[in-house]
């Protein structure tokens, strides 16, 4: 399988990559996790985003966001993989996209993110560490996790 990775800002998205990142957010934090919220919370025409695809299947996806958008820092959002490809180490992947994303877009900045709590040892192996206590977010934990920027 070839993976490939695609960087675009709101406006660059064709309209069926637009669908497919909308569709496979919904099957998860919605259907999937049963959360009963509205996922186009208005952010995304801010945002960048990150699409990972094995072969020409979306496999993976994050949003990227400005400083100020959703956090004081720049932020990474709605990350998620595709269920029919979990288990492959794509979340490691995606993330380290979307950090690499961050820098490219942003510069040398901090990186804040709302992670699932099940998912905090796996941010942590990326360089986030947890800030605060967990917190219950639409029926999930949650906890507030910093990455500091580093030459390293």
């Amino acid at each position: 399988m070839k993976i490939s990775v695609t960087l675009k800002s709101f406006d660059e998205l064709t309209n069926l990559e637009l669908y497919e990142v909308l569709r496979l957010r919904s099957e998860v934090f919605v259907v999937e996790q049963s959360c009963v919220y509205l996922d186009p919370d208005g952010k995304d025409p801010q945002s960048h985003h990150v699409l990972l695809y094995l072969d020409d299947c979306l496999a993976g996806y994050s949003r990227v966001l400005p400083a100020g958008l959703s956090y004081e820092q720049v932020s990474l959002g709605r990350v998620v993989i595709n269920p029919d490809f979990r288990g492959k180490g794509l979340g490691n992947i995606i993330v380290e996209e979307a950090i690499k994303a961050c820098y490219a877009i942003f510069g040398k900045v901090d990186i804040k993110i709302g992670a699932q709590y099940h998912l905090s040892k796996m941010y942590q192996s990326l360089g986030f560490a947890p800030e605060g206590e967990p917190y219950d977010e639409d029926g999930i934990m949650h906890i507030d996790m910093l990455k500091v920027y580093s030459e390293a």
